[in-house]
């Protein structure tokens, strides 16, 4: 019997507005780790490194990091949520869910950097270089791809843990008694960690196929393709219908 359906045996679940009920009501030392460790990667994404700005235009120019700051603080905060949620939605603790746990703040503490590497890139491509690209050298073609693979790499690696999380909680349904709501939830969140790899994967390619002396405006083209994330919405309701079909059609 797992570890979520002993803690909650002598109480009644609370249902969340997502639809779920609430199994992880109390937080295992595990999830406060994580809570930690994503915390310390977010100090790390400091708007100015070194002295503290002496003067205006050295503000000024500390400042024009917010963006970049702002954009890899989102991007670090989606993916704690994610797994908050996943803890609230199961309160799993098993010995494959920690380790997977483990795993995704390991990656986190990798690629805290290039994550915000990629954003301050980001912006100053979009503001035509009045944001700094965050480097103090010229970027050459070759470093740029390097920087693509990498974010991809960050990206998509952190997607396919958190759909990983959700494989065990699938793998566990019967015990954790998922309603048919619930099972449709947790295969949609399995395939929407599948999207993400996909486009991370169309990014790289694109990066690859960058032409020996692109354009300027063509230089953005592998960030751009993470535009396609906008139809996230469009994948989840398809995969959800079709899901919810079967799983009543082998309930019957």
């Amino acid at each position: 019997m797992c570890a979520a359906k002993l803690r909650g045996m002598d109480q009644v679940l609370k249902m969340r507005p997502d639809g779920f009920r609430e199994r992880g009501g109390e937080v295992t030392r595990m999830e406060a780790f994580v809570d930690a460790a994503f915390a310390f990667a977010l100090t790390m994404l400091v708007i100015s490194v070194g002295a503290i700005p002496d003067t205006v235009p050295k503000l000024i120019d500390a400042m024009k990091g917010i963006p970049a700051f702002a954009g890899s603080f989102a991007l670090i905060a989606m993916f704690w949520s994610q797994h908050v949620t996943w803890s609230r939605r199961f309160g799993l603790d098993d010995g494959g869910s920690v380790r997977l746990s483990l795993l995704l703040v390991f990656l986190v503490m990798v690629f805290v950097y290039p994550l915000k590497a990629m954003a301050a890139l980001l912006f100053g491509w979009l503001s035509g270089g009045w944001l700094p690209y965050g480097f103090s050298d010229d970027m050459t073609l070759d470093g740029l791809r390097t920087m693509f693979v990498l974010f991809a790499a960050g990206y998509g690696s952190m997607a396919v843990v958190i759909s990983l999380l959700y494989l065990r909680a699938w793998r566990q349904r019967e015990s954790l008694e998922l309603s048919i709501d619930e099972q449709v939830g947790t295969i949609v969140r399995i395939v929407d960690g599948g999207k993400s790899v996909a486009v991370a994967s169309l990014s790289v390619i694109v990066a690859l196929l960058l032409p020996a002396r692109p354009p300027q405006w063509l230089l953005g083209a592998p960030g751009m393709v993470y535009a396609l994330m906008v139809f996230s919405g469009l994948l989840r309701a398809a995969v959800a219908r079709r899901v919810r079909k079967q799983l009543l059609e082998k309930a019957a």
